[in-house]
């Protein structure tokens, strides 16, 4: 496949004539520009020139659930970018649905004798899954690494946010704004970080607010993750009176946006919403 500058640019966040320099392996760019656009060829697909290739370290899968939504090319990015700096090849593979399954891409990965394997917001965080999948593999012995989540007695590195914590914060900044009616809106209660959200609005509006565990429950919407389900939990709840919304990623607080407008009220006037993966989408 043929290199287009503009489309390495953008990748790596530079100039054409930056993207230039690095291809023909001329001075004056910085190591860290030079290893982005690299990393860059290498995200879109592109063969890097002969006197740009290194010998590999080995390679290593990267399976995530989706690239719908932002904050799962952001996470590929930057653990594509550090594996490359560690002389790593990462290997992305993306579920959508009806297509290619976790499992068989592990299988594809084990076939391409893989180093290691990354999972991000795999069946690790999901608890109705069965988890000997990955014991099955830390046997073989396989290095492998979960973001998102979290699965007992598997013995691998957890990397997680405190999705507790950061739901209280969000109740707490709308608590500070004057609200007191704040409804949570997030995903399937069978997710690890679901649990934790659901968790964390519970103790942050009975300490905040002083609600009852029964009328937190009812101001706790699950539903589907992305643009439609939380446009169809924040109309249930703002049909309850709700006046601040904390969303479980930023795609469901679009979603919120939606449905408030809807319903002729402007955010932030009328209603407050909160999202949740720092996406450029809420910029």
């Amino acid at each position: 496949m043929r290199a287009r500058l503009s489309d390495i640019a953008q990748q790596a966040e530079v100039s054409e004539a930056t993207v230039s320099r690095v291809l023909n392996d001329r001075p004056g760019v910085a190591p860290e520009t030079r290893q982005a656009v690299l990393t860059a060829l290498d995200v879109l697909g592109y063969e890097r020139p002969a006197r740009l290739r290194k010998r590999s370290a080995g390679l290593v899968g990267l399976v995530v659930p989706e690239l719908d939504n932002p904050i799962f090319p952001a996470f590929a990015q930057v653990i594509e970018s550090t594996l490359a700096q560690s002389g790593f090849t990462p290997v992305l593979c993306t579920q959508t649905p009806g297509g290619v399954t976790e499992d068989e891409y592990v299988e594809m990965l084990l076939d391409r004798q893989v180093s290691g394997i990354v999972f991000v917001s795999g069946l690790h965080a999901d608890t109705a899954a069965n988890h000997d999948r990955y014991r099955a593999l830390i046997a073989r012995p396989l290095p492998i690494v979960m973001i998102n989540g979290y699965a007992p007695g598997i013995s691998a590195p957890f990397v997680s946010c405190d999705d507790g914590e950061a739901t209280e914060l969000a109740v707490a900044h709308l608590v500070a704004l004057g609200h007191r009616r704040i409804g949570l809106i997030t995903g399937p209660d069978r997710f690890v970080p679901v649990q934790r959200r659901v968790a964390g609005f519970r103790a942050a509006m009975t300490r905040l607010v002083g609600t009852t565990e029964a009328e937190a429950g009812e101001l706790a919407e699950l539903s589907l993750f992305g643009v439609e389900g939380g446009e169809a939990a924040a109309g249930r709840l703002i049909e309850r009176g709700v006046t601040g919304l904390v969303c479980g990623s930023d795609l469901m607080a679009l979603g919120a946006i939606r449905a408030a407008r809807q319903r002729g009220l402007t955010v932030p006037d009328d209603i407050s919403v909160v999202g949740y993966d720092d996406s450029p989408l809420m910029a």
